[in-house]
Formats: structure tokens, sequence, C-alpha cells
């Protein structure tokens, strides 16, 4: 089975609209690999713009959202709201909403189910502080946060995993493709024992964490990656160099 190459990009709390215009401008017009599923990850005050400029074959996300439908919850947004500015994916876990904002497994277990049941597509996202890597112990804490995301999903074809060691995003520093595609391999692995065989060959886990043109090559070659989610690169027209398939190696291995 093969599993399609997956390029998220989180904007995170940058831009505006002359700004990402622009950006979208340079992503319409790029030659950009079929093969590869792109999607990008606005502000939510842009949702509706991103998702009315950007060309059909690339998909927009959220990069939050709150886990019932609507009522006194104020900042927040909805699965249903996303969905009616004609957005379809949404980034949940990353470590900022996590170590910034204090959510817990438990409320990212929720809004995953929620997210999933309105029919948005989730980009959830695992990984581990430094602290936890030098003490041994990303094992642990990844497969602990993978299990609260799996307990709440049904179809796995509408989830892609983000595997983003905390110490690696925005700091310049990257894992190694040996680092990554270790981690990658023993979460497939997990989902391997604990959902099942097939869910194991066919789930994206993806990368992210520093990753720009010159890191991705090589990490885009180990087997068990299956894309990356883009950080700072991603507002840049650098980005277009990642989702290339010029970028990547000749043995990137999409097959099982």
């Amino acid at each position: 089975m093969s599993r399609k190459f997956f390029v998220g990009g989180n904007w995170k709390m940058n831009g505006d609209k002359k700004s990402l215009g622009e950006l979208i401008q340079t992503l319409n017009t790029a030659k950009l690999d079929a093969n590869v599923e792109v999607v990008c990850g606005s502000p939510a005050i842009y949702l509706d713009f991103v998702r009315s400029k950007m060309d059909a074959k690339l998909g927009v996300a959220a990069q939050n959202c709150y886990k019932v439908a609507k009522g006194a919850f104020t900042g927040e947004i909805s699965p249903a709201m996303i969905k009616d500015v004609g957005v379809n994916w949404v980034i949940l876990g990353h470590s900022e909403r996590r170590h910034v904002f204090g959510e817990n497994d438990e409320l990212i277990g929720q809004k995953t189910a929620h997210a999933l049941e309105n029919g948005l597509s989730v980009i959830a996202c695992i990984g581990e502080k430094l602290d936890e890597r030098e003490a041994g112990i990303t094992e642990k804490v990844v497969f602990a946060q993978t299990k609260v995301i799996a307990d709440n999903v049904k179809d796995w074809s509408k989830v892609v995993l983000a595997y983003e060691p905390v110490w690696a995003i925005g700091t310049g520093k990257t894992a190694s493709p040996a680092q990554a595609q270790e981690v990658h391999d023993k979460l497939r692995a997990w989902v391997k024992t604990n959902v099942s065989e097939a869910v194991a060959n066919s789930v994206r886990i993806i990368y992210g964490g520093s990753v720009t043109g010159s890191t991705c090559k090589e990490l885009a070659s180990q087997k068990d990656v299956d894309g990356f989610l883009v950080g700072g690169a991603s507002l840049k027209a650098e980005f277009v160099e990642i989702i290339m398939p010029t970028s990547r190696l000749p043995n990137t291995a999409l097959a099982v």
C-alpha cells in the first residue's frame, strides 16, 4: 500500500492579507507535484479569505477548534464554523497549544473526536520536550499522546499524525533523519499493535520541527516519514521547494 506524501504548512500567528495573498499566489502558480497533498494552516481570522483565494487543489486547515458545536466559549471556533467557510482540515494538539495554552491530552482527545464527527480531517500533533528526551522517556510520552488520539478516532483515513519533537520547533534544531525515522517506526509499530496492521500501513506519519528546504531531502528519504508539518519555512517561497519532488531523494519510498 502506498501513502500519499503530505506537506502541511502551519502559518501560526503570522501574516496579513497582503503577505498571505502573495504567498497564495506563489502556491497557486507553482508547478506542484500532484502526488503530494498540500494543506496550509491559516490564522482563524483569515480562513475564509485563504480558502477563497487558494487553488482548490490545495487544502486549508484551521489551527485549532473547540470540542463542542456552539455556546458561551469566548474566543473559540467550532468545526461547524470551520466547515461553513469551506475549510476541511484542523491542526490539533500542537505543542504550542499544549505547552503555551495548557491543553492536556484529554481535551485534545475530545477535540479530535468532535472534529472528526463533524466532518473535518485532523492533523494530530504529538512530541516530547527536551527534558523528556534526555530522560529517555520519548516513547512513553508520544505513545500516551497517541493513545488518547487513537481512542477518539473511528476513521483513520481522516487523520494524519504529526511527530514534532518540541525541542526542534522554531529552534533551528532538527531531529536527525535517523532520530525521526526511529520514532516514526516505533509509532507505526504502536499503531499496528494497538489499532490494526491495516491502519499502521496506511496512516501517514509526518515530521515537524524546523523543516527547511535544506533539511527536508534526507528526512524525506526515511521510509516511515510520510511528509512534513512546516512552520516558518511555509511562509516563504522556500515552501514550494519542500513540496516539489526534486526536494526529495529518488529513493523516497511511499510504498510500505
